[in-house]
C-alpha cells in the first residue's frame, strides 16, 4: 500500500453542481472545492451521497474526480467515493481515482440484495487487490441497505491490507466505541452522522465527514479544534449553535438542502438530479432562518 497523508479533522464532502442543462458544472465544482480548501478543511471527499454519485454516469464520475483532484492540487488529502452496485464498477472507479491522484477511496457496499459477511469481505478484498490506496470502509445502512458490524469491520482491517479506516454513519456511538475497544484504538474511525459529531469526536473519532462546511465552515473547524484542545464547554456551545443546521440537512437530504443553502449564500450549484427534487418553499424558509436573516438572495 502506498503512503498517504494522515487523514483527520474536518473532511468536507462537496456537492456535485449541475448546469441548467443538467451537465456537471466543473467551474462551480472547482470554485466550491477551492473555497473549502481555503477555509481550512483537512480533507476533501467527493462522490459520496452528498455528491450524488449514485446518479452519475461513469463519464460524469470521472469528470468529478478529475476536477476535484486538479483543484485540490495535493494541498489536502482527497478521499474519493468509489461505491457502486457491482464489484467490477467499484474497482473501475477505485482504479480511476488512484490514477487521478486521490489519496484514498471510500467504499460503501451498496446492494439490491442483502449481502452476507462473506460477500462483503470478497467485495472489499477484490477492490483492495486492484489498487494501492488506503480504503475507508463506509458503513451507512440507511443508504446502502447493508449494515456492517464493528466485528466485521475490525476483521477486514485485520485481514485486508488496504482497509485502514472506517466511516461510521449509523448514529450509534456504541459502534464506534466497540471498534475502539476491539482494536485498542488502532483502527481510525470517522464520524459520518452530523448530529452525533460532538459525542463522536469526544470519544476519539479521528475526523468528521460532513457537507456542513459548505454552509458554516469556520464553525465546523472551531468545533473540531475545541474538542482537540479539550475545551468541552466551548465545543458544546459551538455544537449547540450548529445543531439545528446539522439536523436539518440530514432530515431534508444532503444534496437537496446543501444546494439550497448554497443558493442562499449566493452560489448556484444547480438543483439535485431526479429523482431528487429541490427544497420546497417551507423547507427553504426554515433553512433561510437557520442560516440567518439577510443571507437569502
Amino acid at each position: 500500500m502506498s503512503d498517504s497523508p494522515r487523514i483527520h479533522g474536518i473532511i468536507a464532502y462537496p456537492v456535485t453542481p449541475f448546469t441548467a442543462e443538467g451537465d456537471v458544472d466543473t467551474a462551480t465544482l472547482a470554485s466550491l472545492v477551492e473555497s473549502l480548501v481555503a477555509a481550512g478543511v483537512h480533507a476533501i471527499a467527493p462522490l459520496g451521497s452528498t455528491g450524488e454519485a449514485a446518479y452519475l454516469s461513469e463519464a460524469e464520475y470521472d469528470t468529478v474526480v478529475d476536477t476535484v483532484t486538479r483543484s485540490v492540487a495535493q494541498r489536502v488529502p482527497v478521499i474519493v467515493g468509489a461505491s457502486e452496485l457491482t464489484t467490477a464498477t467499484a474497482i473501475r472507479r477505485a482504479e480511476y481515482a488512484q490514477e487521478a491522484g486521490a489519496d484514498a477511496v471510500m467504499v460503501l457496499p451498496i446492494s439490491y440484495w442483502k449481502l452476507s459477511d462473506r460477500e462483503i469481505v470478497r467485495h472489499y478484498s477484490s477492490i483492495s487487490a486492484a489498487i494501492d490506496l488506503p480504503i475507508m470502509a463506509y458503513n451507512n445502512p440507511a443508504t446502502s441497505g447493508v449494515d456492517m458490524s464493528p466485528e466485521l469491520l475490525v476483521s477486514m482491517f485485520t485481514d485486508i491490507d488496504n482497509v485502514t479506516m472506517v466511516k461510521e454513519s449509523t448514529g450509534d456511538l456504541s459502534r464506534m466505541l466497540r471498534i475502539k475497544e476491539l482494536t485498542g484504538s488502532e483502527l481510525p474511525f470517522y464520524n459520518g452522522s452530523n448530529p452525533l459529531v460532538l459525542d463522536a469526536l469526544e470519544s476519539g473519532a479521528a475526523g468528521w465527514c460532513t457537507a456542513a462546511p459548505h454552509l458554516r465552515a469556520q464553525e465546523c473547524l472551531d468545533l473540531y479544534e475545541a474538542v482537540a484542545d479539550g475545551n468541552h464547554e466551548l465545543a458544546a456551545k459551538i455544537y449547540d449553535d450548529l445543531a439545528p443546521l446539522l439536523r436539518f440537512i440530514v432530515a431534508g437530504g444532503l444534496p437537496t438542502t446543501v444546494k439550497a443553502g448554497l443558493r442562499f449564500l449566493g452560489v448556484d450549484a444547480g438543483v439535485p438530479r431526479p429523482p431528487l427534487l429541490p427544497l420546497d418553499a417551507q423547507g427553504a424558509a426554515e433553512l433561510s432562518a437557520i442560516l440567518g436573516h439577510g443571507r437569502c438572495s
